[in-house]
């Protein structure tokens, strides 16, 4: 377990690394000059060198790239060209938002997929499997920031029950008006992530109700239902952690549209203003704390599923 611990944590700084320079061009490559747009178009040559030495800017790509990621490192990701305030303070203030959104809604992929998976796996034939796999192919069909305005409009336009913006507030000091703010874009990404995780799990326990040790417990006299969830369902959950854990990464960052169309106060909305206004500071740092966050889940995954099945880590 150790050697695989240290193997994956070496993974982890190596593709940390790659994905930094992954941010950078990125950033880099985006069109505009924040030195334009922060002295703005009427401003003169004078002006624009010298916001573009206070920025940094005027010096070369590399020079650029090793300070940052310097500074990165210490946990410095700079300022905000426009706000003036830091960017590792700025992203604290929208990841709470950003991190319950994803919390609701893996709790309702979670509640969805399982059954569902297991419906279809069991009794494919049947009118519920059928009804079900339908929802899996439309779940996978439907783009989230769609369903999300249709959700507008049938919940807050017309039926008035639900409010069509969502703001943040901590689950903990109010519950019911935290699930009832964020119910709607939580409920718009579950449907397409239960999509995804209840295929997986369905592919996982229809290949593992063919398994030996199955029919040597259903000769045993052994219930279905306890073969199903203890048998089967328990061995079945090991490749869809994985899946689960991705994910729950994407969630993190791949919230950008719905929060944008919710006007929801998460990371994504951030990143969304953030590259409207040039703010190459904050762009930077939100990618750069999404990567290391994805990394450090799948990371964590990865331990857990070596511990739940020993097979991986003496791989």
């Amino acid at each position: 377990m150790y050697a695989y611990l240290v193997r994956r944590l070496l993974q982890f700084v190596v593709v940390l690394f790659l994905g930094s320079i992954a941010v950078w061009a990125f950033a880099f490559a985006l069109p505009g000059d924040p030195a334009t747009v922060l002295t703005g178009p009427d401003a003169s040559d004078a002006e624009l060198a010298a916001t573009r030495e206070r920025l940094g800017l005027d010096r070369s790509v590399l020079e650029q790239y090793a300070v940052w990621l310097g500074n990165a490192v210490t946990g410095d990701l700079g300022t905000s060209y426009f706000s003036a305030e830091s960017v590792w303070s700025t992203l604290l203030e929208h990841v709470p938002a950003t991190a319950q959104l994803a919390a609701i809604a893996m709790t309702l992929t979670l509640l969805i997929a399982i059954p569902t998976g297991l419906v279809v796996a069991l009794w494919p034939r049947s009118f519920a499997g059928r009804l079900l796999q339908a929802y899996l192919t439309a779940g996978l069909a439907i783009p989230a920031f769609w369903l999300g305005l249709l959700f507008i409009i049938a919940f807050a336009v017309e039926l008035d029950a639900l409010p069509a913006t969502s703001d943040y507030v901590p689950f903990f000091s109010s519950p019911g008006e935290a699930l009832r703010a964020t119910i709607l874009p939580a409920l718009a990404i579950a449907v397409h992530a239960s999509s995804v995780v209840a295929r997986f799990l369905s592919a996982s326990v229809r290949e593992v109700m063919g398994r030996d040790f199955i029919r040597t417990a259903r000769a045993k006299g052994v219930p279905e239902r306890r073969v199903v969830l203890r048998h089967a369902l328990r061995n079945a959950s090991l490749p869809t952690v994985t899946i689960v854990g991705i994910q729950l990464g994407g969630f993190l960052g791949g919230t950008v549209v719905i929060e944008a169309v919710f006007n929801y106060p998460g990371l994504g909305r951030l990143l969304y203003t953030s590259i409207g206004e040039r703010d190459y500071a904050v762009v930077q740092g939100g990618v750069l704390f999404v990567v290391a966050a994805f990394l450090v889940l799948n990371l964590l995954v990865d331990v857990l599923y070596a511990y739940l099945d020993p097979r991986i880590r003496l791989a």
